[in-house]
Order: C-alpha cells, then structure tokens, then sequence
C-alpha cells in the first residue's frame, strides 16, 4: 500500500540568539490510509515540530527545514508555494490543536467559522456552506448542533470546543487528520469521549489520523500504529502491541516504566517513589530509528 503521508530524512532547524538548535533529526515516518498512528514523546521531543512542518505552520521565521521531504499523496509539500499549501491545509489535510479556546476566533460564531472554512475550500454558496457547516457538528455529535451553530467560543464547555476544532478539521473531509495533544486540557470523562469521537471518525469516514501526544492510555486506546521520538530523532517505530507491551529501546522501555500503575504488588510499592521516575539518557545515545522497532 503506498502511504498517505510519508516524511522522509526530515531535520528542523531553529536559529536563535545562542545559536542552532537542532529540534528534528533525519525523521523518517509514514502514514498509511485509514491508519492511526500515534507519535509518542516527552515536551521538547520535536513530536509536534514535525507534524506542523507537515503544513508548512512553523510560525516562527526562525524555523529552517533543512533537509528532507514531506510527501503526501506523492507530492512534496515542500515544493508547493504559500497558495499550494492554503487548498492542503484544511481542503486535504486537517489539524487539530490541543487549546481550542485558543484556536476558535472569539468574536465570530461557531457557525460562520465552519462556513469560512468551506467557502475557503469548496465552490459554494453561504446557503450550501452553513448546511455542511451543521452536518459537521452534527458529525461530531456536539449537542443541540442548530443552536451551537450562533454560539461563540466562550459560551462552550471546554470538550464542546475540541468537538467545534474537530468539526473544522473535517468540514472539507480531508484524507489526513493531523491531531496535536487533542485531549490534554480536558478531564478524564471527555477525554474518552473525544477518544471515542476520533475512533467512530477513523472508522465511518476512513480519515488518517497521525496523533502527536505523550499520554500513553491515548495511545492505548486508539492508535494501530506508534512511532516514539527522543531529542528530535525517532528511537522506536512498531505496533501498538510492540510499543506497549515489547518495548525494545531503554527510552520506551523507561516511558513505559514510568506509566503510573492503579495497583502495585507489595515488591513494587516497596521501591522508593524517587526510582521510578523516568530513566534519562543521553542525547549521543539515541541515534535515528528503523522501521520496527529499535535503535539502539
């Protein structure tokens, strides 16, 4: 099966006052169709650096791709001018931020964001835009769709935000979902909600999913395929059996050892709290990963 999405050799570069930052290194990732992947990492591990450079969204104009390429569908993204990215970005590939709040405009409705959003990618007119618009929240399964469709940001719960984020991501119905820590401002319960609504979506709609998290119950719960990453390289690639349950390189293994336990058995509650804290490692001994599962 070719892949939907296939980074390849990718390295990010930030220049700063103190110098070269190194935030990704030579990462190879692919992402098939109708697969959910999940990209595990500590903060700072360059999870999210690399699926924002799938869209060209860096931001800052100290950022530098310095080698690679982001193919999707075949195509390099990297080749595509500002105008190539703009029918990419939400037409074909969705995002997902982890702070809604922070990604819905505060002074527009819920409805006319859905509505800029597909009259941005679809020939339509504002009759045919809001309709889709109402299908999308009612995709999400946000309550009482047609009132939501007048309500601003904040009139929201925090889990009807993300499910607002989610509806816009896939108001155009893009083959790709790139899903950025979706639930980590919200509480248990909503969390799986949102979990749930993204499985039922993978499924119904045959929507890609690459989630950057660092939670390993999301990674549980829903994805087929997990890729872990350390420093701005990838250490481990493999399934979600493999990650969780076989984990060959000592940084998952320290990850997986560091997921806390609802029952410890007596020799386990007998180990300082202190010792189970995550291994640390150093940088020179992570070196880039292969396809499944380690490298050492």
């Amino acid at each position: 099966m070719t892949a939907l999405l296939r980074i390849e050799d990718l390295s990010v570069d930030f220049h700063t006052d103190g110098g070269v930052v190194h935030a990704v290194e030579n990462v190879d990732l692919s992402v098939e169709p109708g697969e959910i992947r999940g990209l595990v990492g500590e903060s700072g591990s360059g999870k999210s650096v690399t699926s924002l450079s799938v869209l060209g969204l860096l931001g800052s104009g100290r950022a530098r791709i310095s080698s690679g390429r982001i193919l999707f569908r075949g195509e390099n993204l990297l080749e595509k001018d500002q105008r190539g990215m703009r029918k990419i970005r939400g037409g074909h590939i969705g995002l997902v931020s982890q702070n809604a709040l922070s990604a819905l405009d505060p002074s527009f409705t819920i409805g006319a964001q859905l509505v800029e959003v597909i009259r941005l990618h679809q020939n339509v007119d504002a009759k045919t835009a809001r309709r889709a618009a109402l299908d999308a929240l009612e995709l999400v399964a946000l309550p009482d769709a047609v009132r939501r469709m007048k309500a601003y940001p904040h009139e929201l719960s925090g889990g009807q935000r993300q499910r607002v984020v989610i509806a816009i991501a896939l108001a155009c119905r893009p083959e790709l979902l790139l899903a950025d820590e979706p639930t980590t401002a919200l509480d248990a319960t909503v969390q799986k909600q949102i979990l749930d609504l993204l499985l039922d979506i993978n499924r119904e709609l045959g929507t890609a999913i690459l989630i950057v998290t660092h939670d390993f119950g999301v990674v549980a719960h829903v994805c087929s395929e997990v890729t872990v990453m350390r420093h701005g390289r990838i250490v481990e690639t493999g399934t979600r059996a493999d990650i969780l349950e076989r984990p060959q390189h000592p940084y998952t293994q320290g990850l997986m050892n560091a997921v806390p336990k609802l029952r410890l058995s007596a020799a386990e509650r007998a180990i300082p709290r202190s010792s189970r804290r995550l291994f640390e490692f150093s940088h020179d001994s992570i070196s880039e990963g292969g396809k499944s599962n380690v490298s050492a």
